[in-house]
C-alpha cells in the first residue's frame, strides 16, 4: 500500500531528518518527496511505500503524531487511494 505523508511546520533544522528517520524505523520507503518554505513554514509532502511496514496503519498515524508533536511539526498520513478519491473531480 502506498500513502501521503504531509508535514507543516516553522521553518527549523532537521525536520526531514526527523521525518524520514521515523518512517525508516517502521521499513518505510520514501518514493517521492517535495518541500517548499513559504514564508517562515515548512510544508512537506511524501509518497511513501508501506509494504514492509510491520506495524497497523492506526498505529503509524500515531506514531508520527507522536513524532510530530515532539518535534512541535504537524505531520499526518493518508491512504494513497483514500487521497486520489478526494480529489478526484
Amino acid at each position: 500500500m502506498k500513502a501521503i505523508v504531509t508535514v507543516v511546520a516553522k521553518d527549523q533544522v532537521g525536520i526531514i531528518a526527523a521525518v524520514c528517520g521515523a518512517l525508516s524505523e517502521q521499513q518505510i520507503n520514501v518514493l517521492d518527496i517535495s518541500q517548499t518554505i513559504l514564508q517562515d513554514y515548512f510544508v512537506m509532502i511524501m509518497l511513501t511505500d508501506l509494504r514492509a511496514c510491520p506495524i497497523s496503519f492506526a498505529e503509524l498515524s500515531e506514531l508520527l503524531a507522536e513524532t510530530g508533536k515532539a518535534q512541535g511539526l504537524d505531520i499526518r498520513i493518508q491512504r494513497e487511494d483514500i487521497f486520489n478519491a478526494m480529489h478526484r473531480i
